[in-house]
């Protein structure tokens, strides 16, 4: 029988900083009730995503087709955080931005001139799962998925600027600014924070994905990980594919943990908290809170979304 070490159980033991730390950090991450029900949610979004993503023949079905549409609205979407994160770090490394293209079948394209291309080249997938990182955690409060959808606007007029020439952009980008003004009137913003987190999901499971389907399942000539190979020339493309899917990966669990590190309010609180910021007009009335149950918003934001995969 192994040895207890008695001291731990002395009343004048103190622990040491690294005991305590452990403990703590253990409480911390421990969900809530309302944390729970999000985690739940964002594990059923990964579930679905992954089965319509993987699955085409399901698009003869009607009832999927609509769905399927949806979630290329989506995909289109954190492509556009992809081309944008290109983009963003192409502005700073003084390199000057031509276009960008949005397609529902090849994905997305930045066209640019100058630039460090060491820098700009890793910057779609780093940066699409930096932002899908950040959309997840904010997708764990109300109020941060209101500061997260005005730094989408923001986001978005870049993307608009860039893009202008592109009408699939704008139809996008369109559609899904009013989904965001629909949700942030749903159920003081219960909806809203739950397709902050959809978007959040979307964006660090497209480039999983897309990392492994670019260049672990099939070698692409034209993927940034072949182009970053070719410039680099030290390791192949796959070995960078996969760097940067263990990156991925850490933006996506330090996600989730920072969201439940940082968002201890329960369901009642977020809804005291979301009617002093931002407030939607008229929602003391009730007029406009037209569900204070989360699953009922999750079903809206189904919903609106059936419509815009329509358009």
């Amino acid at each position: 029988m192994p040895s207890l070490d008695l001291d731990v159980f002395d009343p004048a033991f103190i622990p040491k900083p690294g005991q305590l730390f452990l403990r703590d950090f253990k409480t911390r991450v421990t969900p809530n009730d309302t944390q729970r029900n999000t985690l739940i949610v964002a594990g059923v979004y990964i579930v679905v995503i992954f089965i319509l993503w993987h699955l085409p023949y399901l698009r003869v079905i009607t009832p999927l087709s609509l769905v399927l549409s949806n979630l290329i609205c989506a995909r289109l979407l954190t492509v556009g955080f992809h081309e944008m994160s290109h983009a963003f770090v192409g502005v700073l490394t003084c390199a000057k931005i031509y276009s960008i293209e949005l397609d529902p079948d090849e994905g997305g394209a930045t066209s640019m001139s100058g630039g460090i291309p060491w820098l700009t080249l890793p910057a779609g997938y780093l940066g699409s799962s930096f932002i899908g990182a950040a959309l997840i955690a904010c997708g764990f409060n109300t109020n941060a998925s209101k500061v997260a959808s005005i730094v989408m606007a923001v986001f978005f007029l870049f993307t608009l600027w860039w893009a202008r020439k592109n009408w699939l952009s704008w139809l996008l980008i369109l559609g899904m600014s009013g989904l965001i003004v629909l949700f942030w009137f749903v159920g003081g913003g219960i909806a809203l924070r739950y397709f902050v987190l959809f978007i959040g999901v979307m964006s660090c499971m497209y480039v999983i994905w897309d990392v492994v389907d670019d260049t672990l399942a099939r070698k692409v000539n034209t993927s940034d990980a072949s182009e970053f190979a070719r410039i680099c020339g030290c390791c192949p493309s796959r070995v960078w594919g996969f760097i940067w899917l263990v990156v991925a990966c850490i933006f996506f669990a330090l996600g989730i943990i920072v969201g439940l590190v940082s968002f201890k309010q329960n369901l009642e609180q977020q809804k005291i908290d979301s009617s002093h910021f931002l407030p939607v007009p008229g929602a003391s009335s009730g007029a406009l809170s037209l569900s204070p149950n989360h699953y009922r918003a999750a079903w809206t934001i189904t919903i609106s979304l059936s419509v815009l995969g329509l358009l």
